[in-house]
């Protein structure tokens, strides 16, 4: 898509999607082993970096030091130039940075890590900026092209991802019916953006068992033709994740050989520490044997999911809070509500359009019942685990608040208890989060993709207090801002954007008195997902004993008008000292 044919205020779609690269690029190293000497001489340096801007993110204030010198993974010494000279030895790498800045490496606050690989095999339905889809042709024109391309066989699997029926001309969901025409013999479906249900053609839903005799299961959306009994084809929520479950799958020999491009999709965009957001058993096994056979070289911090609570609680095969190998897992990951996009995150007020499925008065739904929810939250908390709660709309933040409340939770204790997405929160909930010791990972990118959207279905004032970063850091809070990968794309200058900018496709400005600077969106890439993963004395900072984990970007985001800040491009990034993307 041209520049000249984008919506107000849309990034370029190169400098967008140049970034999510699926192809292994070459690991360079450049570490090399310290020289024997007295106890008074320096150690010689791996690698002296000098030469540009170098952002160390150590303080409420841009700081910046003239060099890093890095020795076995971590960094040594970081200020003037002149001393860290005085490191050099004979196997020294010294770096011209030549004007190009130095940052930590961007953590990923929140994504999913495990659908990175497996995107090799569908295809990318997305609006654009992100994908080709417009309307429903276009959407099914690229399945057919999908389909051709790849020579899918008739009653096999065509999947296409970040469906969103707010980009389509026609203002309206996709039906079996739609994709029934174009592709009668095969299985489609179409991944919702929010990754909480999708489009189904009718060979899909036989195969799922979902008929004009299923159920509705509690917190989920069947949205059913006018005979009010018949699928139409959009399954949401609780409705969705037992489909989902039993889709097929790449076996496990071919998810580690795509282990590689998946972690470049991310190392591209200048990220060290990846998140898996939401993790079954099935995928932490796979995380733990890649990682026991070094196939990992960016870090990974999974979150195994609630629902299989039982199969890893207690168990010492999933040990939690350290390292083996590049991989941690953190917490527990409890989904309580949906999408506000998808119009199924629960709200205190209803939504002014009304449900999915046309419903009247409609608040959404929680994914659990609260006395449920609470208990949950309650056994994590008593088992030692660090809880991370999917929470989109306000009322389910106000049980995730009482449920904290409930298991004796208080800042004091320092539970660091993590709201994913926390967007649609009130001002009088953010007191509560300081008491309590939680901390927001807002979404700053749905002001550009669905600000107008929101507006619509919840009101200009509700919408505008949409992941409301500088009243959370008034209030003393710890935040951190994520793209929910594959639901928005990783790239961390984007996501800046959004953070100062906070406009929609339309060109509204969605909040503009919570617009922060470059240097809040920076610590909400680095410092702040660094605390909440308790790595703050491990990563997020350019200082002496940190990892060396860099980016290095063609401009200073702090020295660059907010404007042009999406244009910043990720030219290297490196991970304990080495280059892991050349650019």
């Amino acid at each position: 898509m041209h520049a000249s044919s984008m919506p107000p205020g849309a990034p370029p779609a190169a400098v967008r999607t140049r970034r999510v690269l699926l192809s292994a690029l070459a690991i360079l190293s450049v570490a090399a082993p310290a020289m024997a000497g007295g106890a008074d001489l320096p150690r010689p340096a791996a690698l002296i970096l000098h030469g540009g801007p170098i952002l160390t993110m150590d303080g409420p204030k841009p700081a910046y030091v003239e060099a890093v010198v890095v020795e076995n993974g971590r960094i040594a010494f970081a200020g003037a130039k002149d001393e860290a000279m005085k490191r050099k030895g004979p196997d020294t790498v010294v770096r011209d940075l030549e004007g190009k800045a130095l940052l930590p490496a961007f953590i990923d606050a929140h994504s999913h890590f495990i659908n990175a690989p497996p995107l090799a095999k569908q295809v990318n339905v997305a609006n654009p900026p992100v994908g080709p889809a417009v309307d429903i042709p276009s959407t099914i024109e690229t399945l057919r092209k999908f389909q051709a391309e790849r020579k899918i066989p008739s009653d096999e699997w065509i999947i296409g991802w970040g469906y969103d029926r707010n980009g389509l001309a026609e203002g309206r969901d996709i039906t079996r019916e739609d994709l029934d025409a174009a592709f009668p013999d095969h299985k489609v479906m179409l991944m919702h953006v929010s990754l909480h249900g999708a489009v189904l053609n009718s060979k899909a839903l036989e195969w799922a068992g979902v008929g004009a005799d299923t159920p509705t299961p509690p917190g989920g959306v069947i949205v059913r033709m006018p005979d009010g009994k018949t699928p139409a084809g959009l399954l949401m929520e609780t409705a969705f994740l037992p489909v989902f479950a039993k889709m097929p799958q790449p076996d496990q020999a071919e998810m580690l050989e795509l282990m590689k491009p998946g972690q470049m999709t991310y190392a591209s965009n200048g990220y060290t520490l990846a998140n898996e957001g939401y993790t079954h058993v099935k995928d932490l096994r796979l995380l733990q044997k890649a990682a026991a056979q070094g196939r990992l070289f960016i870090d990974v911090v999974a979150l195994p999911g609630f629902t299989e609570m039982d199969q890893w609680l207690g168990k010492p095969e999933f040990p939690f809070g350290t390292w083996n190998g590049r991989l941690k897992l953190q917490g527990i990951k409890i989904t309580q509500d949906g999408s506000p996009q998808g119009r199924t995150a629960h709200v205190a007020e209803p939504y002014l359009t009304g449900g999915p499925g046309g419903e009247k008065n409609w608040r959404g739904e929680t994914t659990q019942p609260k006395d449920v929810f609470v208990a949950t939250v309650k056994k994590a908390h008593d088992a030692g685990l660090q809880v991370f709660v999917h929470a989109n709309g306000d009322a389910t933040i106000d049980q995730a608040i009482e449920a904290v409340e409930a298991a004796g939770m208080t800042a004091a204790e320092d539970p660091r208890t993590v709201v994913i997405h926390s967007q649609f929160q009130r001002p009088d909930q953010l007191p509560k989060y300081a008491a309590l010791g939680m901390s927001p990972t807002y979404f700053t990118s749905h002001t550009y993709f669905w600000g107008d959207v929101h507006r619509t279905n919840l009101g200009a004032d509700r919408a505008a207090f949409i992941s409301p970063m500088k009243s959370a850091a008034a209030q003393g809070l710890v935040v951190s801002n994520h793209s929910d990968f594959n639901v928005t794309p990783l790239d961390p200058m984007f996501i800046l954007w959004t953070a100062m900018a906070r406009t929609s496709r339309s060109g509204v400005v969605v909040g503009p008195d919570q617009r922060v600077d470059a240097y809040a969106g920076l610590q909400a890439l680095t410092t702040g997902p660094a605390w909440q993963f308790r790595e703050e004395t491990r990563r997020g900072r350019i200082k002496e004993g940190m990892l060396a984990d860099f980016v290095i970007l063609s401009a200073d985001p702090v020295a660059t008008d907010v404007g042009m800040i999406r244009d910043i491009d990720v030219v290297e990034t490196i991970k304990e000292g080495r280059t892991v993307y050349p650019g």
